[in-house]
């Protein structure tokens, strides 16, 4: 027994911490967690814990420390054990020691380019700033855009209207004109979403007037479904009167006096249009055909829908025609009106059936009693409903409990509790005392009322506000036989809690309520499909992996292995469009649909044959800790809104249960509403809408104005960003540059990727990066430890491809091979053997396609795109694009010290690891990788610490060259800097410790420095990385950067014209010293891709069937065939201007 114990401490010991599951009950753990968040929140740099802890409960507090970000110690022996938990602090490492760094160097070839280059056009020959300005007044010169007349108020006459009109049974006998401004706080089921819009057409179509309504809906999904919804309830073909706008696909045109369309969409739209005038004001002319704009769902509180209604808010004064709608089943009303200047609020009853609810304790039971059938006794049971009380309902409540308390006057509250006896009024406690109508009646000895609530299921735990609860009234008011009553229900419910709470915490004890019990969903669907003969079931799940994970679960057990009987489907919102709709087809008789979804099943859609609901309480929430510059993908908890929006997913078309898989603690502690996006993500966007709205406006000024403003520190980092890339100048002001980096729908980065993709020739590639930083890793996760090895080996050949080391070139590689895979039909065995998802390629194929066209429309390229990627292949040239699209991410690998993995740090000072998902978390183990320099795409703090998950290795000369700037020092000067000796840890970094740097003696120096060509010299870039490199190279490097920085801003100024020739030079120069240095640093990382490929090519991807005959050498599908199935060679870098 001894062994055994000590075994099992020994594996607990061995296990990360992230993954233990510390034996913590609940109600301590929302404590704990709720200290974590407000010390996050305060300004204080150390919390201490009191020493009353156990060890499982500071092991807790360390894990919880880890998954936030913070430093966590124990100290202090037996009774005295205590737990600090400290914020971090950050410097950047500086070795200066001139001897070991890494040093820069034009090759021979380069050098040969570069006196070609400057012998025809020498540094200072012409101004390369000027050409810029040349001729930009011109009309010629000015991006040609095609209109997009979707926003466009439809032109019919009257006598069309009419003709339509009475083609339309009326809805609506007497509409009253609307407010500028109305908020429809509407009920699950009242059929706010697709009515409303109606209600309006037709009754400016009854007055003769044409309109154009525009509703935005969170998600793809639910614009494109409402929208079907509404042209079928009129009778039309969508497209006609009722038309969609998303991302990927449009329907309908000027005629559609009805738009839905995402929010960004309409968001994209409104900054369009100010983009050309310093003024809102100056934009009326060009939205002035939208006369309603109906803005749904607005609780969950989107950073665009935020942004939205600031800028609204601004125009209304200046579009009295325009009416703005905004609606949502659970809204923070109160205050959206206040935000509004007081305007008037619509309460809409809903027309949703019961629906009955259950916690975690008592699915615990449900499941555990498997011969009794829990659903006999929901039909007997006063079953929830997903209503709440309206605003009147709660003062006729208040008046009612006023009238009993103080006058004995009982009628009023009789009537109300017979007449409208839900739980929502049971529990109801006055807004001024806290009493419930139990008290009331407890308090005053109406003993058979007061019995009567209690079976119908009043609680009697509740507490009024002087703290007191229903029996302690009782006492109080000397009501002996109303107190007996409450103590024997009491001892009856305590009893039952007691069973309860062991079940719950011997659950609890094994499984870690933060993680989805795929186990326990598996069995509870087993339950519900033995309880009953028909009905959906919707599973609620935090992401794409959990979905994955619990498919597999349920198609393992034999019980769920007749498709016939179960139709199981999987909703997420990167799902292509046909694959969503499948959703809302009714399975065939005798078989049983199952939906597995993330949040995005919660709003605006109605799968009408849902019954049963199993919510985890769980939901991927990307955050952002602005204090840190971090990042964070986490599974997080819901919010009450959203688990009562859950709920009523139940009941939209049939009485209904919700299985709430946490406990009714957790339910209690679940915050009102979740935390504004624009105050949890990166806001880079959002800064450069404000300045394309108004040029003059300082950025925090108009972010003040939204409902929650993101704090100081997230807008003053995003600017910095804007900065680094050009699209802000030093005093903030909106560049040439930034105006155009706006004029997409993607990252500003990776819009500026895109316009040094088109002048390298580089765009095929481009395009395939832009879009995949907008999705999900199209590389699936096998789940056996074998097949895990075969799919890593497989996106690491993949990488091989396009030089290898490289996240971002394995996921360019694998949609090339795909869709050349695709045109030899053999996409589905490539995507077997590759791990590769076909159905994120083909979105990843749509996206791209509507990206292109979008650079068509505003006329950054020509129709003709072949010329634009020339040098697709060129592995220096695609380095370098991929750079400009993500820098200023940059990192370097620290020394692996005592056999520790390798530590990368990025310019902000962070210490993080390699995710053992990366293609490059092999390098973790390396040595002698001092120097070492990655690109990435976002810093991540997961379960286990900060890390980066996808990465590239590149050389210094793309990042000299794209740089926000770059100094030059005598070799002989050495600046010291603390070398933080805590690499052992992913989050660990010393005190902060800003490094120096004068410009103006740096400057002074800079005759001294170039005095003699071959002189040695430091170059410091942004300030953090040091080369060694001559005086004539970084002379050049200089020039390089000053004509490339023109040229882009020429470019995107004047698209359609040829580059001058200073400029085409230079560029095409530029092209040539990339293709020869544009990898060097990068070269000595590589593997050999037969020590790759062994594992994936077991099963030649083209090996041919028994019987048949191959033609060549190479074997038809293979990686090299893939990539070059087009016949593209790549001979060299090309250019052309």
């Amino acid at each position: 027994m001894e062994t055994t114990t000590k075994n099992k401490r020994e594996k607990k010991k061995g296990e990360p911490l992230f993954r233990q599951n510390p034996n913590v009950d609940e109600v301590t753990r929302i404590r704990i967690s709720q200290i974590l968040e407000h010390f996050r929140a305060s300004n204080d740099e150390v919390y201490k814990f009191d020493a009353d802890l156990s060890n499982q409960e500071r092991a807790l507090v360390h894990q919880m420390a880890l998954k936030m970000g913070f430093r966590s110690k124990s100290y202090g022996l037996g009774k005295e054990r205590r737990v600090c938990v400290q914020k971090m602090k950050k410097k950047v490492d500086t070795d200066n020691g001139f001897g070991s760094l890494p040093q820069f160097t034009f090759s021979g070839e380069a050098k040969w380019v570069l006196g070609d280059l400057f012998a025809h056009y020498p540094p200072g020959d012409g101004n390369s700033w000027e050409m810029v300005g040349e001729n930009s007044d011109t009309a010629t010169d000015r991006t040609k855009q095609r209109p997009d007349d979707i926003f466009s108020r439809p032109s019919m006459t009257k006598a069309e209207i009419a003709r339509r009109l009475e083609a339309l049974t009326s809805r609506m006998n007497n509409v009253s004109n609307l407010k500028q401004v109305v908020l429809i706080s509407g009920e699950t089921g009242c059929g706010k979403t697709t009515q409303v819009p109606q209600f309006i057409l037709d009754h400016m179509w009854g007055k003769g007037e044409v309109c154009k309504i525009v509703c935005t809906q969170p998600r793809r999904i639910s614009a494109t479904s409402v929208s079907e919804r509404i042209a079928s309830e009129r009778g039309e073909t969508i497209g006609e009167n009722v038309g969609y706008k998303i991302r990927l696909e449009s329907r309908g045109g000027r005629q559609s006096s009805i738009v839905l369309c995402t929010t960004g969409v309409l968001l994209r739209v409104l900054v369009s249009k100010g983009s050309h005038s310093s003024k809102i004001g100056r934009v009326k002319d060009e939205i002035s055909g939208i006369t309603h704009i109906i803005m749904d769902e607005i609780h969950e509180r989107d950073r665009y829908s935020d942004f939205m209604l600031a800028i609204i808010r601004d125009m209304l004064p200046l579009y009295p025609h325009l009416c703005l709608i905004l609606m949502s089943a659970t809204i923070d009303a109160a205050r959206f009106s206040q935000y509004f200047g007081g305007c008037p609020i619509i309460h809409v009853p809903g027309f949703t059936y019961p629906v009955k609810t259950f916690y975690l304790e008592d699915v615990l039971s449900i499941v555990k009693s498997r011969p009794d059938n829990h659903l006999d006794s929901t039909t007997c049971s006063i079953p929830k409903t997903t209503c709440e009380l309206s605003e009147e309902e709660k003062l006729s409540i208040d008046e009612a409990i006023n009238l009993a308390w103080s006058n004995d006057e009982w009628d009023l509250l009789l009537e109300l509790v017979s007449s409208e006896g839900t739980p929502d009024l049971f529990h109801y406690q006055h807004s001024l005392t806290g009493l419930t109508p139990l008290m009331v009646f407890a308090g005053k000895g109406r003993v058979g009322d007061m019995c009567m609530l209690l079976s119908c299921g009043a609680d009697c735990h509740l507490r009024a506000k002087d703290g007191m609860t229903a029996l302690e009234i009782a006492e109080r008011e000397n009501q002996p036989e109303a107190a007996e009553i409450l103590k024997k229900h009491m001892d009856n419910d305590f009893s039952n809690s007691i069973e309860e709470k062991k079940l719950l915490d011997k659950y609890l004890a094994t499984v870690n309520p933060e993680l989805v019990d795929d186990v326990l969903i598996e069995q509870l669907i087993r339950k519900i499909c033995i309880d009953s003969t028909d009905g959906g079931i919707l599973v609620f799940l935090p992401g794409w992996d959990d979905i994955n994970r619990t498919r597999e679960r349920l198609l393992a057990s034999p019980f769920f292995k007749n498709s016939s009987m179960f139709m199981l489907i999987s909703l997420h919102s990167m799902v292509p469009s046909m694959e969503q709709k499948k959703v809302f087809r009714h399975p065939p008789h005798g078989c049983r649909k199952i939906v597995l979804s993330t949040n995005i099943a919660e709003t605006a859609i109605t799968i009408d044959d849902i019954v049963y609901v199993i919510d985890t309480g769980r939901m991927k929430e990307k955050s952002y800790d602005p204090y840190n510059n971090v990042s964070t993908l986490q599974s997080s908890w819901i919010s009450k809104a959203s688990a009562k929006q859950r709920e009523g997913r139940a009941g939209r078309c049939q009485p209904g249960i919700c299985y709430h898989l946490y406990s009714r603690t957790r339910a209690a502690s679940l915050p009102d509403f979740q935390i504004p996006e624009i105050r949890r993500m990166p806001i880079e966007e959002l800064c450069l809408q404000v300045k394309l709205l108004d040029p003059s406006c300082k950025v925090e000024e108009f972010l003040r104005k939204t409902l929650d403003p993101p704090v100081f520190e997230s807008i003053s980092n995003a600017i910095l960003v804007l900065q680094d890339i050009g699209a802000f100048s030093n005093d903030e002001k909106l560049t040439h540059l930034g105006e155009k980096l706006g004029s997409l729908p993607v990252h500003p980065l990776i819009c500026r990727m895109l316009f040094f993709a088109i002048l390298m020739n580089c765009l095929d590639p481009a395009l395939t990066l832009a879009c995949a930083s907008d999705y999900r890793d199209p590389f699936t996760l096998p789940m056996l430890p074998e097949e895990k090895k075969r799919a890593s080996a497989a996106k690491s050949e993949l990488a091989s491809l396009y030089g290898g080391c490289s996240d971002q070139f394995a996921v360019l590689a694998a949609f090339e091979c795909w869709n050349n895979a695709k045109k030899m039909g053999l996409e589905a065995r490539f995507c077997s053997q590759y791990f590769v998802s076909s159905s994120a390629m083909n979105m990843l194929s749509g996206m791209r396609r509507q990206l292109q066209a979008e650079l068509i429309r505003i006329g950054f390229i020509h129709e003709d795109v072949s010329g634009y990627s020339v040098n697709t292949h060129d592995p220096g040239v695609l380095h370098a694009v991929l750079v400009a699209g993500l820098y200023p991410r940059v990192g370097r690998f620290l020394t692996n010290k005592g056999g520790k993995r390798v530590i990368v740090e990025t310019t902000s000072g962070d210490k993080v690891r390699l995710h053992n998902h990366s293609t490059n978390f092999k390098l973790s183990f390396k040595k002698n990788l001092d120097n070492t320099l990655i690109v990435y795409d976002e810093i991540t703090r997961g379960d286990g610490g900060m890390n980066i998950r996808n990465c590239t290795v590149v050389g210094p000369l793309p990042l000299l060259l794209l740089s926000t700037e770059i100094a030059v020092a005598p070799a002989e000067e050495n600046d010291e800097g603390d070398v933080d000796d805590a690499v052992g840890s992913e989050d660990e970094a010393g005190s902060e410790d800003g490094m120096e740097f004068d410009a103006e003696s740096s400057g002074g120096r800079e005759d001294k420095l170039m005095s003699s060509p071959d002189n040695m010299v430091k170059v410091i870039m942004d300030r953090w990385l040091y080369f060694r490199s001559t005086a004539i190279d970084v002379a050049q490097l200089y020039c390089l950067r000053e004509r490339l920085s023109a040229a882009i801003l020429y470019k995107v100024t004047h698209p359609r014209n040829t580059l001058p020739p200073i400029m085409a030079a230079s560029v095409h120069a530029i092209a040539c010293i990339l293709s020869c240095d544009g990898c060097i640093g990068v070269s000595a990382m590589l593997e050999g891709v037969d020590t790759l490929t062994t594992m994936v090519n077991a099963t030649s991807l083209g090996k041919p069937a028994t019987g048949t005959r191959r033609f060549g050498k190479r074997p038809k599908g293979s990686l090299a065939e893939l990539l070059n199935y087009d016949g593209r060679q790549n001979s060299g870098p090309h250019f052309k201007a």
